[in-house]
């Protein structure tokens, strides 16, 4: 297998020797090489910014922002089944719910899916969860603080429609 080139600017998994030896060990090279081509296979020229095919495909309404996601989650259930603790899942999971969601948004999503690389951070996550023995655990503190965040959120946005409902009624 050839190495993939890298810029050395950022520590990622494709060019950390010790992350692609326990990734490899591991037998999540194929994952690796998946989720750098959606990441980051291409580099504008004269710069070291790195952009893969997911940015692209979400340039594509609906079935971009799907294909993005179904690709997420295929590498997501691969690294679970490599022996991915349940918390490492629930974190790998928050990274691709936040790139479909605000992938979605028309125009702020296609610049957000650019500079959010969920493949490339669940696969940081992967390795130091093999490598360091980090994100042990349940992961039910992880879940129940998203879900409070999400409560708080959901109340706010119900404060600010009821706002622009009141405003919107009371101009008739």
């Amino acid at each position: 297998m050839t190495e993939t080139p890298v810029d050395n600017a950022h520590d990622t998994p494709y060019d950390n020797p010790d992350q692609k030896e326990a990734l490899r060990k591991h037998g999540m090279g194929w994952v690796k090489t998946m989720s750098y081509l959606l990441d980051e296979q291409f580099r504008l020229p004269g710069t070291r910014f790195r952009f893969g095919l997911d940015p692209l495909l979400n340039l594509i309404p609906v079935l971009g922002d799907m294909s993005g996601f179904l690709l997420s989650s295929g590498l997501l259930l691969a690294m679970a089944k490599k022996g991915a603790s349940n918390k490492l899942v629930v974190l790998m999971c928050l990274n691709i719910f936040l790139d479909a969601t605000i992938g979605a948004i028309p125009i702020i999503g296609q610049i957000f899916d650019f500079f959010f690389k969920s493949n490339t951070r669940n696969l940081r996550l992967m390795s130091e969860h093999f490598l360091e023995g980090k994100h042990q655990g349940s992961g039910k503190n992880v879940l129940l603080l998203v879900g409070i965040i999400l409560l708080i959120l959901f109340i706010l946005l119900i404060y600010v429609l009821w706002q622009v409902g009141a405003w919107f009624f009371g101009l008739f």
